[in-house]
């Protein structure tokens, strides 16, 4: 057949005659189980071992699932139509969906403000204090450890329910993610441009100015937009824990078992984030193209 795998040619006596020699010279390559195959075989293993422990010990049952699909489509079911209702109608989504954008916006905002200075201190190219950078990335790695919805229960214990919870949750988390993106573009930077600033006669303040700052803008304000873009669903998250915004109307109408209301909110909060993806993305790429 004219499609068929060609078989192996058989080894002629010459190369019968070699392979002693050849096996003496690379031993290594002749062997069954090398070092390599040894060590891939034991990762594997383990990663099967530690699979079979993690179904077992968290009780993962395929009946279960199989059963809970059809519990599924039936609150599918009643998701449809989606409409306003009397706890959740649409001037007050809309108002909530503001606010969750207003919520995103102000923390993602606030956050680059903070972690730019704090992004240029942790950069070895622009911070030759060995003690400042480490004390500073420690600490962005201490605010980066700790996600936002925990940062939102801390904040609404600090400052109430409401938005402004929200906000806070948002920049304080996106500070240590900003601090960290930041630190990383500054250390990336052309050294061209820094090295013609030196040549000319200028100091370490000048070379951080125009040899870093415009080459490094545009990426961090690419940054900032995406991660406003992820913040706008961090937000609807947040809000269920009481940092306002739509994610606490949601959270009441999924109590009250108010299942058309919440389609409703799912699909314009889905709606809103399509939205900014569009927006961001097309910003993003006319700055980088700009950079």
């Amino acid at each position: 057949m004219s499609g068929a795998m060609p078989n192996r040619a058989p080894l002629t006596e010459a190369a019968r005659a070699r392979l002693p020699m050849l096996r003496a010279a690379y031993p290594a390559q002749f062997r069954a189980l090398t070092p390599g195959r040894v060590t891939t075989a034991a990762v594997l293993a383990a990663a099967l071992a530690l699979f079979g422990f993690g179904v077992w010990r968290l009780e993962i049952d395929a009946s279960r699932l199989l059963s809970g699909v059809g519990q599924l489509f039936h609150f599918l079911t009643l998701m449809v139509p989606p409409a306003p209702t009397r706890g959740a109608s649409l001037e007050g989504v809309l108002l909530a969906l503001a606010e969750t954008l207003a919520i995103a916006f102000l923390g993602t905002l606030l956050a680059a403000l903070i972690a730019l200075p704090i992004g240029f201190v942790a950069a070895r190219n622009t911070t030759m204090n060995q003690v400042l950078r480490f004390v500073s990335r420690r600490g962005l790695d201490s605010l980066r450890g700790i996600d936002a919805l925990i940062w939102a229960l801390i904040w609404v214990s600090v400052v109430g329910l409401g938005p402004f919870a929200g906000v806070l949750a948002i920049m304080t988390n996106d500070i240590g993610t900003f601090g960290k993106l930041f630190s990383e573009a500054i250390e990336a930077a052309d050294r061209k441009a820094q090295e013609g600033v030196v040549a000319s006669g200028g100091g370490g303040a000048a070379r951080v100015r125009f040899g870093v700052v415009p080459g490094v803008l545009p990426v961090l304000a690419g940054q900032v937009l995406y991660f406003f873009e992820s913040n706008a669903r961090s937000s609807t998250i947040i809000g269920i824990v009481g940092a306002g915004g739509i994610g606490l109307v949601l959270a009441e109408m999924i109590r009250t078992l108010e299942w058309q209301a919440v389609s409703m909110i799912v699909l314009l909060v889905l709606v809103m984030v399509a939205a900014i993806d569009f927006v961001s993305g097309r910003l993003r790429r006319r700055l980088i193209g700009a950079g």
